[in-house]
């Protein structure tokens, strides 16, 4: 999966989620969803990542596997270039990933929604969206 990320294939990494697989995000914010549900929402929302975050290198990538043989953790962090702004960044990520006959059934990623949005050079919008939410 994250070679395929860094060739921005992300028709490619959708392909590795089982049809009706999902993927969570619990940390999201504003107009982040924390769920998906399904290979197509996995491959909706992941068509336009290239034209956001430019991933260059993975240099860090640690498996702990677990009791279950069908689930992982893997902790990797993602060296980039923001498209929008054209700087750099560095992002950690832990990710839980659960398998059933080679295909993705359920992904929670645990990102640090303020970090890829100063990455992403969003982060005033995402803050401006948090204290909307806030005065409701």
């Amino acid at each position: 999966m994250l070679d395929l990320l860094l060739t921005k294939d992300m028709d490619g990494v959708a392909g590795l989620w089982a049809e009706h697989g999902t993927a969570e995000f619990p940390f999201a914010a504003g107009a982040s969803p924390q769920r998906l549900a399904g290979r197509e929402e996995v491959r909706d929302y992941l068509a336009g990542y290239p034209e956001l975050m430019d991933v260059r290198a993975i240099p860090a990538v640690t498996v702990h596997h677990t009791e279950r043989p069908d689930t992982i953790v893997v902790e990797f962090t993602a060296h980039g270039r923001t498209v929008r702004t054209g700087e750099s960044y560095q992002l950690d990520y832990a990710t839980v990933i659960t398998v059933r006959d080679g295909l993705i059934t359920h992904y929670r990623d645990y990102w640090n929604p303020l970090a890829a949005a100063s990455a992403a050079g969003t982060l005033p919008e995402l803050l401006d969206s948090l204290r909307s939410r806030a005065a409701r």
